[in-house]
């Protein structure tokens, strides 16, 4: 077996170091908890590694045998809800121990639960024919055999070679970092018997990762779409279609459909938000004037008008002046990338009023579509070339929700981006199958529930462009209010808005002191992660960085990337559980997704700030955290707070990959039916509830396990008297939650 080259650095034997990473990450663990022998003897740093690309192909590689998670079991006879299969899932060990003896488990949203049942215990009554192990809970959904048949014939397509060079080799991600290889069971629908355990997820056979994979299906930056003389138009030279379905004009339309605005208005008005200071959430958000003569200026000159910015005497509030209209269609955003976030699925926020733990079952959707642009200020405008672009350090995401839930949803768009892939380039049925996949998301209407019937989630912004540091933004369609906790979407203009998981950097100290963050990490952060914590191969964290930490406002307005260009926390333990919680709340913030976490500051070559660097001609250069290097590589960053002790290795975009064609090719979909919240009353008058949740969060509860055979078969009893609707949904909808932000 290769030797690993993700590793933690200890003077210790392997058994030993084994036992030291597998540390429990329990929310009641004693704040002393240590690794082993206490803070850990290192013995070199990791520094050999940081910085550097190496191949996936040195990953240790794990027995299949030793990976199913998630197995389906025919039932004799139908349960009383209609059910017709034991889906077995591998839960992870609870962060409240005396959990770990429980027959049964409630986990997912508060307004639609889901109750699960140990399968060993299942298994002695008889209900199940068969138990996969003891970790394993037994959750009842209706699965039909056809869509086990279909994934059959969806890896014989893989196989052929549709869509590249095939492989069973699998890589193993924890949260963003790549662990281990693998490979998996073949799917076969004809073992599907009553009584017989067999694998219903996961693709067996996968297209090897490459660039051309990536290029079409995943991060598209080709000279052929982003310079589409049909689709988009270049501010630089003045080539291709004005107003054209990936121009930034096209984009502002739709958006501004709704809003009461013209779109040229509705651009000036969010462009004017730089223009004065503001406050999010306490965090005062400082002016930079410099967008009106880097970007409204220069703009309104080549559409022939007069831009003036007026100073009002009385409260000193700027605000822009016009001659008359921008000309939107020669807007200085140049489309760079079109990407596909279907990954961000995972993690998809819903109704229900939070959640039992940090296992979920919300609905699933398609996660996000975006449109990367870079601003530019060409010289002369549409009539030039890439050397008098004027391209500038300053970064424009349109991060759109894909409409729709539920797994056939989510199995088509994939099947959408996979076919895309399989084209031999980027011909005229790929633009024209591209074309049609992101109106569908972009139209006004396409999102009634949302602001202005748009799908935008967000627009953030990544600039240097406009002041001294990096300072990223975010806007949304959505009234956000940090006292009630909400974020209500709404008709009318761009609004300013807290920036997704990243702390008030002006307010709280990134230096590690701060007893916010360490409250914050050391709490919720390690609550949240999925146990049992193992380094560097089991690391994964479900969390949200609030509007508050106690009295202390927490989020904040904007994020400016200064040194330290990541997020400290001295009071965490040098534990697995420690140093786990402190890397993922610090990669999922601005900072360090944009800087030292990610190894985004121009280690080993990488770009600095931005994931596509818009200071490079199209194509524009990726990131090392997204590329790895070039496929079936990984890109290496040490721990930023301990770099002695922990190297993480980043292929996003092979891991994006391997999320893609799961989805697209090997996802069963099944109907399952969770509980209304009337589960919850019915079992306060049983006993404790077996929810994994910290008891402040829920001081009505009684937590605890249930433990006799007697009352895991009443609770058995009552699930029909407790039923919602059924929901069609991925075999894979209760799993741990995932922080993922950026």
């Amino acid at each position: 077996m290769p030797r690993p080259r993700f590793r933690l650095h200890l003077a210790a034997s392997s058994a030993a170091l084994a036992a030291a990473l597998a540390l429990p990450a329990c929310s009641s663990d004693p704040p002393g908890e240590t690794a082993g022998d206490g803070t850990g003897a290192q013995t070199q740093a990791a520094t050999s590694d940081n910085g550097s690309s190496t191949p996936i192909a040195d990953l240790p590689l794990i027995d299949a045998s030793t990976n199913a998670t998630l197995l389906g079991e025919l039932l004799a006879k139908p349960t009383q809800l209609g059910e017709t299969t034991a889906l077995q899932i591998k839960l992870p060990p609870p962060h409240h121990r005396e959990l770990a003896s429980s027959l049964v488990r409630v986990i997912g949203e508060v307004a639609a639960p889901h109750v699960v049942f140990r399968s060993d215990a299942l298994a002695k009554l008889g209900v199940i024919r068969a138990s996969p192990g003891p970790d394993f809970f037994t959750a009842f959904v209706t699965l039909s055999p056809d869509e086990l048949v279909k994934i059959q014939r969806n890896e014989e397509q893989i196989a052929s070679g549709a869509f590249g060079e095939p492989t069973r080799d699998s890589v193993l991600f924890s949260g963003r970092s790549a662990v281990a290889r693998t490979n998996f069971q073949t799917i076969d629908a004809s073992q599907f018997t009553i009584g017989n355990l067999i694998p219903i997820n996961r693709c067996a056979v996968r297209p090897k990762s490459t660039q051309k994979a990536w290029d079409q299906s995943l991060f598209i930056t080709s000279k052929s779409v982003v310079l589409d003389d049909q689709r988009t138009w270049d501010p630089c030279t003045g080539a291709g279609t004005k107003g054209g379905v990936w121009t930034f004009a096209h984009l502002i339309r739709e958006m501004a459909n709704g809003s009461g605005k013209t779109p040229e208005a509705f651009v000036v008005d969010w462009l004017s938000l730089w223009l004065n200071s503001y406050t999010v959430n306490s965090d005062s958000v400082a002016a930079r004037t410099a967008m009106f003569n880097q970007v409204i200026q220069p703009w309104a000159t080549a559409s022939g008008v007069v831009a003036t910015l007026v100073t009002n005497p009385g409260n000193g509030v700027k605000s822009v002046s016009l001659s008359g209209p921008l000309d939107l269609d020669i807007a200085p955003y140049r489309l760079e990338a079109i990407v596909n976030r279907i990954d961000l699925g995972e993690t998809t926020t819903g109704g229900g009023g939070g959640t039992y733990g940090t296992i979920t079952g919300r609905p699933v959707t398609a996660g996000e579509l975006r449109f990367i642009f870079g601003v530019v200020q060409p010289s002369p405008w549409g009539g030039g070339t890439e050397a008098s672009c004027g391209r500038k350090h300053f970064t424009t995401i349109f991060e759109y929700g894909v409409p729709g839930t539920g797994c056939s949803r989510v199995v088509d768009w994939a099947k959408q981006w996979t076919q895309l892939a399989a084209f031999p380039d980027f011909t005229d049925p790929y633009l024209a199958q591209l074309e049609s996949m992101t109106e569908s998301v972009v139209l006004h209407g396409s999102a009634p529930a949302k602001g202005n019937q748009n799908a935008i989630n967000q627009i953030r912004t990544n600039e240097i462009a406009l002041g001294s540091v990096w300072e990223l933004r975010e806007f949304t369609l959505s009234d956000e209010n940090p006292a009630a906790g909400t974020d209500t979407p709404s008709n009318g203009e761009l609004r300013v808005h807290s920036v997704a998981q990243t702390p008030n950097e002006a307010a709280i100290s990134a230096g590690g002191a701060d007893p916010a963050v360490n409250s914050f990490v050391t709490g919720p952060v390690i609550a949240g992660l999925e146990l049992p914590v193992v380094l560097p191969n089991h690391c994964n964290a479900s969390f949200t960085v609030p509007f508050s930490v106690g009295a202390t406002p927490f989020r904040g307005g904007n994020a400016l990337v200064f040194p330290p260009d990541f997020w400290r926390a001295n009071s965490v333990p040098v534990t697995p559980s420690g140093i786990c919680a402190r890397h993922q709340f610090s990669l999922n913030t601005c900072h360090g997704c944009h800087r030292g976490d990610s190894g985004t500051n121009g280690l080993g070559g990488s770009t600095s700030f931005v994931h596509a660097d818009p200071g490079t001609s199209i194509p524009v250069t990726l990131s090392k955290f997204l590329t790895g290097g070039g496929p079936g590589m990984t890109f290496n960053v040490n721990d930023t707070q301990f770099p002695g002790l922990v190297t993480w290795q980043f292929a996003d975009l092979d891991r994006r990959l391997q999320r893609l064609f799961d989805l697209s090719h090997c996802t069963s979909c099944i109907s399952i039916i969770a509980s209304t919240p009337k589960l919850i009353d019915i079992l306060s008058t049983i006993g404790p509830i077996p929810v994994d949740i910290d008891p402040r969060d829920r001081p009505d509860l009684k937590i605890g396990p249930i433990t006799d055979i007697a009352t895991m078969q009443k609770v058995l009893s009552i699930r029909a008297d407790v039923a919602g609707q059924a929901r069609s949904e991925p075999a894979d909808v209760l799993r741990t939650v995932q922080t993922m932000s950026h």
